[in-house]
């Protein structure tokens, strides 16, 4: 048997990779982005520049009202993005309570653009210009054995082909990959809804190469992969057949 033959067996019609999960990321569907989103951003942007502030200099600077400017920075304290604390100013000593100042806390900090993708790319360029092709993906390996470290042995023992991917699912979601599992045809279709590295893996394609390594490595079995991110698809998606891949044929001469 063979992995056309496997994939012969889905029934016609059937859609190779399963229906995209909804999204949130109105930026990839055309739809408007809500003003409380936009403002939202402001808000963190002025924090970042201008904190700690307090609610009301916040409502000036943005030009809204007290209420609408609370409703944004509770909501922003209630994602852990942004905390408050008592406003310090040295040499008071009148009554009242001190106000209370905003300040974005790391977790807000993450909502900012970054260029880890560029970084990356830049740290793996260099490392395959002064040690080599061969030492990216020695990397790519190492990151791929770790994607599943922890639940190795316990996907090793499982008798069960498709306990197998399903712990292996759980161990790329656990890792940021969104994965799940369904039954195609004769086997199993992992499907990873994301991926942390896409950019990267775009560049460098040893990471992707790797990662399926790993996992016929772990699976005791081979796999195809059908689609992946880096290639520019919405899902990265593996077909794992029922069966162990069949010995190699020897022919007399």
């Amino acid at each position: 048997m063979n992995i056309a033959a496997d994939l012969q067996a889905v029934p016609s019609g059937t859609r190779v990779g399963p229906v995209a999960p909804p999204t949130v990321a109105a930026a990839t569907t055309g739809a408007t982005v809500p003003a409380e989103v936009t403002t939202r951003d402001a808000v963190v942007n002025l924090l970042l520049a201008e904190g700690p502030i307090t609610a009301a200099a916040l409502a000036t600077r943005l030009n809204l009202s007290a209420a609408g400017i609370r409703r944004h920075l509770d909501a922003l304290v209630e994602e852990r993005a942004v905390l408050s604390r008592e406003q310090v100013i040295p040499g008071r000593r009148g009554r009242g309570r001190p106000a209370r100042v905003y300040l974005l806390t790391d977790l807000g900090r993450e909502r900012l653009p970054h260029g880890y993708d560029a970084l990356a790319g830049e740290a793996l360029q260099f490392l395959a210009d002064h040690a080599g092709p061969e030492a990216v993906t020695l990397f790519a390996r190492r990151r791929a054995e770790k994607l599943i470290a922890a639940t190795r042995e316990q996907i090793t023992a499982a008798a069960d082909p498709a306990v197998k991917v399903s712990l292996l699912a759980e161990a790329l979601t656990d890792a940021g990959f969104a994965a799940s599992v369904q039954k195609l045809g004769k086997g199993e279709q992992l499907c990873q809804h994301h991926c942390p590295v896409a950019h990267v893996a775009a560049q460098f394609p040893q990471l992707c190469e790797e990662e399926m390594a790993v996992f016929t490595e772990v699976l005791g079995t081979y796999a195809q992969r059908l689609a992946t991110i880096a290639r520019g698809d919405s899902f990265c998606t593996t077909f794992i057949p029922q069966t162990a891949a069949p010995p190699a044929e020897h022919h007399l001469t």
